[in-house]
């Protein structure tokens, strides 16, 4: 069978009410649209989802990465669900839709694409994980502790398939540059970069020469920064990644493990504030106390020659409730900070809010100091 494409394209569109949730008539559009697209042939499958006030379309099909009709049929669903946010008179109708016309690559448009091209296995576990509230640097510490720390993933030490290690890629996304980093021979270095999350953020990471296609990759992440693009705060990237596991990669329970954590990440009111990741089912996805606090939802499908069989609700699992009360008590003690540091983010990630306006309005009162 030829390598099925699985597309990950999110947007916000418009939040019910406020920054919460995405009304349920915004799906609806997503669906009309998508099952006839469907019906015709251009998509395999597909599933429309949500967390927080993003609106998620994943889509299978035969036609690779970055393809124009993939992306302008993504593109064309966000602009008529912008269309219904606008009648509803939702808050930030369109707020992802940085451009006024599809130009082939919804890429650097607003919207953020986390896409893989594979050679489905006998068995294709695969985990779309999407994010409310945040950016892609905090994907990275999970991403690292699932392929490549061996407290997280037992595999790494007793499986002889992933005993070697992984490949990963690594973007600088202020400078539009990466660099491939081998794990664990160079795991120092590359935590000396990752670990600098609001610059340098893991995009995919690649099997070893082994039991899998070196150049398909195990996980990918999406990289989008609207504030790079508007060039002012819009709102925050709000990440989403997939990731495959099994069967030469990690197992199910190694990929979902690091989010037990409930890890601190960027983001959160206005994005400018330091919060915990809340791992929750579907239904919980819902933002509100201060806009937060960040939340991922994780969605499990077995891939069945592009079909997706799914979604199962990974994190509904009531394993993760000590994560969820672990949250709720360091989202307390952050908001307590106020608009002081380390609950607000530090200067030099503040400058597409207002404070280089305060800045600029104090500074010729600003005189020497002895």
């Amino acid at each position: 069978m030829s390598k099925i494409t699985i597309s990950l394209i999110k947007a916000d569109v418009g939040g019910w009410p406020g920054h919460a949730t995405v009304h349920p008539a915004l799906k609806e559009v997503a669906e009309s649209v998508l099952v006839q697209e469907k019906a015709k042939g251009g998509i395999i499958d597909f599933k429309v989802m949500a967390v927080g006030d993003d609106l998620q379309l994943m889509m299978t099909h035969l036609l690779g990465e970055d393809n124009a009709e993939i992306h302008g049929l993504a593109w064309d669903v966000m602009c008529k669900a912008t269309e219904k946010a606008e009648e509803l008179k939702l808050y930030g109708a369109g707020q992802d839709l940085l451009s006024d016309a599809f130009c082939g690559n919804i890429k650097g448009m607003g919207p953020g694409v986390a896409e893989m091209e594979f050679h489905e296995r006998g068995a294709e576990p695969v985990v779309a994980f999407m994010m409310d509230k945040t950016e892609p640097g905090a994907f990275n510490l999970p991403i690292f502790r699932i392929f490549a720390d061996p407290f997280n993933t037992a595999g790494l030490v007793i499986d002889p398939s992933i005993h070697q290690g992984f490949i990963f890629e690594v973007w600088d996304i202020m400078e539009h540059k990466r660099v491939m980093m081998e794990s664990p021979k160079e795991m120092y270095d590359m935590l000396a970069l990752i670990g600098a999350k609001s610059r340098y953020v893991i995009k995919r990471v690649y099997p070893k020469p082994g039991k899998l296609p070196e150049d398909e990759p195990a996980a990918v992440v999406s990289t989008e920064k609207l504030y790079q693009t508007a060039g002012k705060y819009v709102g925050k990237d709000d990440p989403v990644a997939l990731v495959r596991a099994q069967s030469g990669l990690p197992a199910l329970g190694e990929v979902l493990e690091p989010f037990s954590l409930g890890h601190l990440v960027s983001g959160w009111m206005r994005g400018s504030h330091n919060g915990p990741l809340m791992p929750c089912a579907f239904e919980d996805a819902v933002c509100t106390r201060f806009d937060g606090p960040p939340r991922i939802i994780a969605a499990g499908f077995q891939i069945a020659k592009g079909m997706l069989i799914g979604p199962v609700d990974l994190f509904r699992d009531p394993a993760f409730d000590l994560t969820r009360s672990r949250v709720n008590e360091i989202t307390e003690y952050m908001r307590r900070h106020g608009p002081f540091e380390p609950h607000r983010l530090p200067m030099e990630d503040m400058e597409y809010t207002t404070l280089p306006t305060v800045l600029k309005t104090l500074g010729e009162r600003f005189e020497d100091a002895e």
